[in-house]
């Protein structure tokens, strides 16, 4: 099994019903590098990891529900990336600027306790549900 400092990048393809939307919202809002493309369907490199959004006539994505986390009601289902420490307060920052509204706001979970991260929750155009987070020490990504 690889360790986290050895994963392989993910790939993840998601419906969505605005192909425009979903190209501001990945490319600008989040910074995200575009690959290749066609009229149906968008390559972004998602902090290395392959995320294609792919037009379909709805998009409506099933939210399961939540989950209590630490206080939290946290959306399922939920991706994101796991941000390196120091990058975290910036790209807040640039979601701020952008005028992303947060399901959860930025904070910090499971303060003192194995597993501290920092952690947010939004949604894309499309309402996915995405998380970012980060951890002081990447080392405690599974910490119990």
């Amino acid at each position: 099994m690889p360790s986290v400092s050895t994963l392989s990048p993910f790939h993840l393809a998601l419906p969505v019903d605005d192909l425009a939307a979903a190209r501001r919202f990945y490319g600008e809002v989040l910074g995200c590098p575009e690959g290749r493309s066609s009229e149906r369907w968008i390559d972004f490199d998602l902090f290395g990891h392959q995320l294609v959004v792919h037009l379909v006539a709805t998009s409506t994505p099933r939210d399961a529900g939540d989950n209590p986390v630490d206080g939290d009601h946290v959306p399922v289902p939920h991706f994101g990336v796991v941000l390196d420490w120091d990058a975290w307060e910036p790209f807040v920052a640039r979601l701020r600027e952008h005028g992303v509204e947060f399901v959860l706001e930025p904070r910090t979970r499971f303060e003192g306790l194995p597993g501290e991260q920092r952690t947010m929750f939004f949604r894309d155009p499309a309402g996915h549900a995405l998380e970012f987070k980060s951890f002081l020490d990447p080392a405690q990504l599974f910490a119990r």
